[in-house]
């Protein structure tokens, strides 16, 4: 659950953040009466993203072994991209997106209702659909079906509850360094999501070297050590794996966790001649 509940939380806090600003925008701008178009756009966004998660399970289920193999191969590498892209997203516009947000939602107010709910769906939409991807190629390879639930419940009401504390200035937080780790952290969950899809690849024959592994460190891992859940849950680690899977996680995981930690570059100061 450890990497179901990191996504959970990490999506979920984004979420509570997006909302947070939109609901203090306008209750200081005295639209008070526009808070339910709001909540209704955020309720529209969360029912589309948990039938999409829906959807998603129940149509694998129904694909025969080789095409539910492609099919959780696809779901792991677009997980990888979204991941991708929303840490390095994050991590650039942080700063900016609350104004961004308050722009839209001051625009919206003028058009109407309808207008401010469409800004709030479509600001949680693309965190509740990223959510759904993540959540569904993370939990592809256990056997259990309620424990990668509980992790992403567990995630997403903590997300809520700080959220709640934050708003009412009850804790504080350096949301840059709370992103920065747990971008970090997901780099490593998109590593291992990326070295599952090579291993469904692998299974369906689109790729050789089912048989070759790299290493097998089986003895001292063993099936259920809570050390080798750990590591199977947060960078889906395996005490035995192909070469194509080592290859494919070292080749993600190294270059872009260096360039994730990497301090942005700051715009240089021209000097103005007097």
């Amino acid at each position: 659950m450890t990497a179901i509940y990191l996504i959970g939380l990490r999506e979920g806090l984004e979420i509570t953040l997006v909302v947070s600003i939109l609901v203090a925008f306008l209750l200081k701008t005295g639209r008070r009466h526009l808070l339910r178009p709001v909540w209704a756009g955020v309720a529209a966004a969360a029912v589309l993203a948990a039938g999409f998660a829906a959807l998603l399970q129940v149509g694998a289920a129904r694909l025969s072994f080789t095409h539910q193999e492609l099919f959780e191969a696809i779901a792991s590498l677009v997980a990888v991209v979204f991941v991708t892209w929303m840490i390095f997203w994050m991590r650039r516009m942080a700063r900016h997106m609350g104004r961004e947000l308050r722009g839209r939602l001051d625009e919206a107010a003028g058009l109407g209702p309808f207008a401010v709910a469409s800004v709030a769906f479509l600001a949680v939409i693309r965190e509740g659909l990223e959510t759904s991807i993540l959540f569904y190629a993370a939990a592809q390879g256990t056997t259990d079906s309620v424990r990668p639930l509980i992790g992403v419940t567990l995630g997403l009401l903590t997300a809520v509850a700080l959220g709640w504390l934050l708003y009412f200035g009850a804790v504080r937080i350096n949301l840059t360094v709370f992103f920065t780790v747990t971008g970090a952290l997901l780099v490593l969950v998109a590593a291992g999501i990326g070295k599952y899809g090579v291993h469904d690849l692998q299974e369906a024959g689109v790729l050789p070297g089912l048989n070759t592994l790299a290493y097998d460190v089986s003895g001292s891992f063993p099936p259920g050590a809570w050390y080798a859940e750990l590591l199977r849950g947060l960078i889906n680690f395996t005490p035995a794996p192909t070469v194509l899977e080592t290859i494919a996680w070292l080749a993600y995981g190294i270059p872009v966790l260096i360039l994730f930690l990497k301090p942005a570059k700051t715009p240089a100061v021209t000097p103005v001649a007097s």
